[in-house]
Formats: structure tokens, sequence, C-alpha cells
């Protein structure tokens, strides 16, 4: 048995259950907050994994290393302006991962460069070794996660986003043919069209929160 991949799996697995319902609460949480408690009365303003399963997402989330689970539920008719806060509440599920990255990057610095420390202690390096996994693909699936859904593509949070610099008839046209767009962006995907660009994002993430958390490793210097 691969017991690398096993462990790949199972910090996905973890990973999973933290940033997917973070995501969605963060939705459901700026929506209501921007005057339209759907999402809220719908249960879905909760940190619940269960509240947000999508079985196939969740798979992919796995075994992929990314996915999807239920929409979050909006009346955009409820807000106080529309194209504005749709906007907002859609930024709010990116911004919500990158945030989780944040902090989940200082804690897998800490977890990696204190797992020599401890070379007579074999269970605890094993923890620490394990706890690094963990928190390491806690950071590559909030940024996977953030970077994929900032594309502007319906139905991603990006096409939300970018829809307030569109005039109203275009940007509702182009939400008519929503779940086609949907297949299409499947299809450039599996096709590994977007791979590059992609890759240069998430990668990019990765430096900037590498950057952001340089302080760690001061830190461990003056302690170690």
């Amino acid at each position: 048995m691969n017991w690398d991949l096993a462990i790949t799996y199972l910090a996905r697995a973890i990973a999973m259950l933290t940033a997917i319902p973070v995501h969605e609460a963060a939705h459901a949480w700026a929506s209501d907050k921007l005057g339209d408690p759907t999402a809220k009365l719908y249960g879905r303003l909760s940190l619940n994994p269960l509240h947000h399963f999508d079985l196939l997402g969740a798979l992919c989330m796995i075994f992929v290393g990314f996915g999807w689970a239920k929409p979050v539920p909006i009346g955009v008719n409820r807000f106080r302006h529309p194209k504005r806060d749709m906007a907002l509440s859609a930024a709010a599920g990116p911004a919500s991962n990158l945030i989780l990255a944040y902090f989940c990057m200082i804690f897998y610095k800490l977890t990696f460069y204190l797992t020599p420390q401890f070379p007579q202690n074999v269970t605890l390096g094993y923890a620490l070794h394990f706890l690094s996994g963990v928190f390491g693909a806690m950071v590559s699936i909030n940024i996977t996660l953030a970077v994929f859904n900032l594309l502007p593509v319906p139905p991603l949070d990006g096409s939300r986003i970018f829809s307030i610099f569109l005039p109203e008839k275009y940007y509702f046209g182009i939400m008519r043919y929503e779940r086609y767009i949907m297949f299409g962006l499947f299809a450039v995907l599996w096709l590994g069209w977007l791979d590059k660009p992609l890759s240069f994002l998430i990668n990019g993430a990765w430096y900037i929160l590498l950057f952001g958390t340089g302080y760690i490793e001061s830190l461990l210097n003056l302690i170690l």
C-alpha cells in the first residue's frame, strides 16, 4: 500500500471538512449581512460540512484536489444594491479561503520545522509529520478553491464579481446560458487548457503566503 498517497487522501478529506464549509458559510454570512437571509433560512450559515455536502464534489476534492459543494441559495431581489451586493457575497467565499489558507500556512510551517526537533520521540515525530501534511493540504485546497472560484466564468464566483462591470442586459443574458458555460468549463479543464494559468496563479498565491508568514522562520530561529 502506498502510505504517502493514503496520507495525501486522508489529509485532503480533513481539509475538505473545513475549506468547503468555510467557503459556503462565508457566502451565506455575507448575503445575510447585505439583506438576503435566504441561505441562513436554509441552514447554510453553518460550518457543519453536512449542510453543504455534495457527494461528487467531495470525491473530486479528495482524489483530484478540487471540488465543490451544494450551491448557496441567494435571493438577488432582496439585496439593496443587487449587482454590487451579489459581487460582494460572491467575493466572500474566495476571501474566506485565502484567510484560512494564511492561518493554515502558519501551522504548516510550525509542524514542518518542529518535526526534526524530536528524533528520539518517534510517535511525536510521526504525529507532527502527519499534521504538517494535513495543514499543507489545507493550504493547497484553500488556495485552489479561491483561485478556481475567482475565474470570471459562470457559475463561478468570479463571474459574479466581474459582472459588476457589465451592463445588466449583458449580465442576465450570460446567466441564461450558465449551465452550458459550466459544461464548457469542465471540458476545458478536462482537456488541460487551464492547467498552466491555474498553476501560475496557485503557485503565486503560495509564494505570497510563504512570504507573508516569513516571520515564523525568524521566530523559530530565535527559539530553536
